[in-house]
């Protein structure tokens, strides 16, 4: 259903309203958009921003309107950019934000990483409302997991009633591409019914591809709503007060325009229009002076305690993040500009320590009027040294700085210099020169000649360039879609699409004379043939008729289905009723880490929920770019030990020599274990292969690899919850490898036919078993397996031939559980230490010293290749070593190993990092590491492991090599397996170090 707005009457320009309601102040423009005008800014105006905001939007509008002296009947639109629904979160605000129930379409899948099991506590406490696991969900494919159960649906409305729950969030695996099935719609369209007044969200309106990530969405998104629906009631009535007629529109996280019903149903989408506004107004403003070409350019945006770096790519629009990024302690994926903050602004506070000048990244912020020198106050700040440079521009008082030395003034500007030069090169898409656009009040801390930057811009109008974004903002429309590759080739299937997003746009109001694509990816799916996902936005100029649509989903237009609608139903029982959980977050300390201990008794270490967060670092980091992030399972296990379930720890030693263990894992691509999470009965693999041996003496599990999320998805199996067996400290590979067949048990295995392998058992979760109990050649197992897993969904469990305790303790790669657990609490040692900056040399301790391990390298991604062949990521990354004054870190950007480093370094990968081959300046080349030995690339800026497809442009990174174990490198058997020849390198193996057997928990603190 569709509502005409009329065009604004006697229209002779077309005239728009923009507003941007910042922290401090709320700003006012009025554009002239006619074509080819000269002086767009008509007027701009700035009023406090006050609690209740429509006051302040009213007033800085009036003001606006006053000073163009225009007729209001000309004003054809108002956009109001806000920070309004962001903040009630930040907030925590409960008289703003409604308590949420889930509906979660999902079978048999999911069901161990609940909804709200990545929410901080406090944020959950007030969220967190009735939770339900029901039948529905896709496979990768597009084929049903199950169907809806409209009875199923009922039974959970009936029980949110009786809670007088009023906000719902539905989600469903692989929603995103659910164009035929629509379970989403369904299930919606039952829950209205149901509860009639609900505000319902749908997670495929929200965001892409990642199940717990759109859902986290969903939810903030569906909490918001009440507050949304009263929020834009007030500016529309602060619009009417001001005699305006004219549509009301908020500006979203893209740029472009939403209608006041679409803002009312997604109000997530603003979450991030105030620095998307300013890189619009930017652009704006650079095309009145005619500087802005078809380039990418940065946008610099200095406030008065943070400076905001956006990228605008040529066609005007902001580069967005990468898929997943945190809000409130929130992992999230739905679209946001990609924008870099840090801590230099008007206010931000200089202080001297010796020969060393720092910036921020404290500011007195709003009060720089009566704390900065230069208006009379006590507090050296940035603007202060500005001004005794002579560039304030008539801000504050010269004369009260006059006594600062010109050392001093020079230094801080230095620092200044070089904090936005590394924030600058971070954000550059290559090594070329770019232009640079100001805005924002503390513009004036940036000086005209950056390196790297080719021109640095200060347009008319920059410092309200926010609200210029809003008004000159577009209509958009996004398409994000599977389609079927298997007869036209993906560039006419994305021309298809494409064409699709253009007229979705037009239908919205976009002028067709100007709609064109400002964004469009085919991003192939591994492990799969003949279906690519397009993710497609156009926008054009608002034409000024546009039908504003009403509070219905884009993709609404369907027929009418029909369910069982009377049968009575029983309330059914929520899944998330049985515990209690705290209300706020515990806050960690350096002592309180290094107090802490783990829990050790008889031999045995049941692991706490700080233990398991910090093993999820450790396997990640010992994954060497591979495994899969273990942030999901590090939940799933995390949710039991929160249900009262223990998962224990042992040394294989403590078994009884008659005893065995079985062993395995995950198996199928990462990008399925995105949408269809651990589920089901995690020891359903586990249980069938003992059963169809009749073994009986099984006494413990361990898992196939520690790296990655294979590292701890055992500990599911092992808890008390199902098998109730103990996980052993160690691993069949001490890291992570591509293949099943590159394992420590295949090396000790003295035949090729994977006799120590099989039989092995591979279950789907949703009712197929699989059990192969011979093969030609140990290489035919992980084909035939794999093969296996695609019918399977993708992604299925494996557990391989239980083995003897004596052939475990040559195999196993020992304390590696132990060595994960180091490694994650080194990390979150060195960050509650502000520390990172030394977290190189740290995690070369935390592993056995520089005999061991050492840092191989330090410095920044600058360019990045990957493809998909076979199932497996193919790629390899280049890092170039920073020079001296790129350094942000003191201590080699995160190295800590006092070493500095010249060149480049390539790092191929097949999934894991292959080899590290240093470049130096003179052309000269050397391997310096080599699987088996162990190759991580970590974030210098959190110490935290990298994953290959996480690599990106920019990314300051350390690059640590650790050496592996004994079983790899003491036979030729090892070496042949694992070494770089298996991989299609001539390139004889060097040893890192020496390896040194990590020191086991159970040890240390069993005492």
């Amino acid at each position: 259903m569709t509502i005409p707005i009329a065009p604004s009457p006697d229209t002779d320009a077309p005239l728009r309203i923009g507003v941007d309601v910042g922290g401090t102040n709320t700003d006012a423009v009025i554009l002239d958009l006619t074509p080819g005008c000269v002086n767009p800014v008509l007027a701009a105006c700035k009023a406090p921003t006050t609690p209740d905001v429509t006051r302040g939007i009213q007033q800085a509008v009036a003001a606006a309107l006053d000073l163009a002296s225009v007729d209001r009947r000309q004003i054809q639109a108002v956009a109001i950019g806000t920070t309004s629904f962001v903040n009630a979160l930040i907030e925590r605000d409960v008289a703003k934000l409604d308590r949420v129930g889930v509906i979660r379409l999902c079978g048999p899948f999911s069901r161990l990483c609940p909804p709200f099991s990545s929410f901080p506590y406090e944020l959950r406490a007030v969220l967190e409302g009735p939770v339900f696991f029901a039948a529905g969900g896709l496979q990768v494919d597009g084929s049903e997991i199950a169907s809806v159960d409209p009875l199923e649906i009922r039974a959970a409305c009936a029980e949110m009633a009786r809670l007088g729950v009023r906000s719902v969030a539905i989600s469903g695996c692989y929603s995103p591409i659910d164009t035929v099935y629509r379970q989403e719609e369904l299930v919606r369209d039952i829950v209205s019914a149901e509860l009639p007044g609900a505000y319902v969200t749908i997670s495929k309106d929200v965001g892409n591809i990642g199940l717990l990530e759109r859902e986290n969405a969903s939810i903030l998104n569906a909490a918001l709503r009440t507050f949304a629906a009263r929020t834009v009631k007030g500016f529309q009535e602060s619009a009417g007060a001001l005699g305006l007629t004219c549509p009301l529109f908020l500006t979203s996280n893209d740029g472009t325009l939403m209608t006041s019903a679409q803002a009312v149903r997604l109000p997530i989408r603003t979450f991030s229009s105030g620095p998307t506004n300013s890189m619009r107004g930017a652009n704006f403003l650079a095309g009145l002076k005619g500087a802005r070409a078809r380039e990418t350019a940065l946008v610099v945006d200095v406030g008065g305690t943070t400076t905001e770096v956006g990228v605008l790519l040529p066609t005007g629009f902001p580069r967005q993040a990468g898929a997943f990024h945190q809000l409130c302690g929130v992992r999230l994926n739905f679209p946001m500009p990609h924008v870099e903050s840090i801590g230099l602004g008007g206010g931000s506070r200089i202080r001297k320590n010796g020969d060393k000048t720092s910036v921020g990244p404290d500011s007195v912020g709003y009060r720089i009027t009566d704390e900065a020198l230069c208006f009379g106050g006590n507090t050296l700040t940035a603007t202060d040294i500005i001004v005794a440079a002579g560039r304030g521009d008539g801000v504050g008082e010269p004369s009260l700085v006059t006594h600062l030395l010109p050392e001093d003034i020079a230094a801080a500007q230095t620092r200044m210099k070089t904090m936005i030069e590394l924030v600058v090169d971070t954000m550059k898409t290559s090594a070329a020169d770019v232009p640079l656009y100001l805005v924002g009040g503390g513009a004036i801390l940036v000086p005209d000649q950056l390196h790297g930057v080719s021109h640095v811009y200060r347009f008319p109008h920059y410092e309200a360039a926010n609200a210029v974004g809003a008004a000159c903002a577009q209509i958009s429309a996004v398409v994000d879609t599977f389609e079927d590759t298997s007869t036209k080739s993906i560039a006419e299937v994305q021309r298809l699409v494409e064409a699709r997003a253009v007229q979705r746009a037009i239908e919205n109001g976009a002028d067709p004379a100007s709609t064109v694509v400002v964004e469009s990816e085919s991003i192939p799916i591994a492990y799969t043939t003949g279906r690519c996902r397009f993710y497609v936005k156009a926008a054009g100029e608002w034409t000024g008729t546009a039908l504003q649509a009403d509070d219905s989903s884009d993709e609404d237009e369907m027929p009418q289905r029909s369910w069982d609608a009377t049968t009575p139903v029983i309330p059914a029982t929520a899944a998330n009723g049985r515990h209690a959980l705290p209300v706020a977050d515990p806050v960690l300390t350096a002592p309180d880490i290094l107090a802490y201990r783990p829990h050790v008794q008889r031999g045995e270490w049941t692991l706490s929920e700080l233990d398991l967060e910090w093993i999820a670092t450790g396997c990640y980091i010992l994954g060497t770019g591979g495994g899969g992030n273990p942030a999901t399972t590090m939940l799933a296990v995390r949710e039991l030990v929160r249900s009262g379930a223990r998962v224990r720890v042992v040394d294989i030693d403590s078994l009884g020599a008659d005893k065995s263990v079985c062993w395995g894992g995950g198996i199928g691509s990462p990008e399925v274990v995105l949408e269809r999470l651990d589920g089901g009965d995690p020891a359903a693999a586990i249980t069938a292969l003992l059963n169809f041996m009749g073994t009986t003496n099984c006494a413990a599990l361990a898992a196939l690899e520690i790296g990655g999320s294979n590292g701890m998805f055992n500990m599911l199996a092992g808890s008390s919850r199902y098998l109730d067996l103990p996980i052993v400290d160690g691993d069949f590979m001490g890291r992570a490898y591509p293949t099943g067949w590159q394992t420590t048990v295949q090396v000790m295995d003295s035949g090729e036919r994977a006799e120590m392998t099989l039989p092995n058992a591979m279950v789907s979760g949703d009712g197929s078993n699989m059990f192969m109990t011979t093969a030609k050649h140990y290489k035919d197992v992980d084909r035939v397996l794999r093969a296996g897993c695609i019918e399977m969904g993708t992604h299925a469990n494996v557990a391989c031939r239980p083995l003897s305790r004596a052939f475990c303790q040559d195999s196993l790669v020992r304390n590696t559980v132990s060595q994960s657990w180091r490694l994650g609490r080194a990390v979150a040692l060195a960050t509650k230490q502000s520390n990172i900056g030394d977290v190189g040399r740290i995690l070369v301790d935390a592993v056995g010293g520089r005999g061991a391990a050492r840092v191989l390298f330090a410095g920044k991604i600058t360019a990045l290749g990957r493809h998909i062949f076979k199932g497996h990521t193919y790629g390899e990354i280049t890092i170039t070593a920073l020079a001296a004054d790129e350094d942000d870190s003191g201590s080699g950007s995160g190295s800590g190993s006092g070493q500095a480093f010249h060149g480049t370094m390539k790092i191929p990968f097949k999934n894991e990092n292959l080899l590290c081959r240093h470049v130096l300046p003179s052309g000269e080349e050397e391997v310096v590491a080599g699987v088996p030995d162990l190759i991580s690339v970590l974030d210098a800026q959190n110490g935290l492991a990298l994953g290959t497809p996480e690599y990106k442009y920019g990314q300051r990174v350390v690059v640590l090599g650790m050496a592996a174990a004994p079983q790899w490198t003491g036979t030729q058997r090892g070496l042949d397996l694992g070494a770089l020849p298996a991989f299609g390198y001539d390139i004889p193996y060097v040893a890192l170090g020496e390896y040194v057997r990590p020191m086991s928990v159970i040890e240390e603190y069993g005492a």
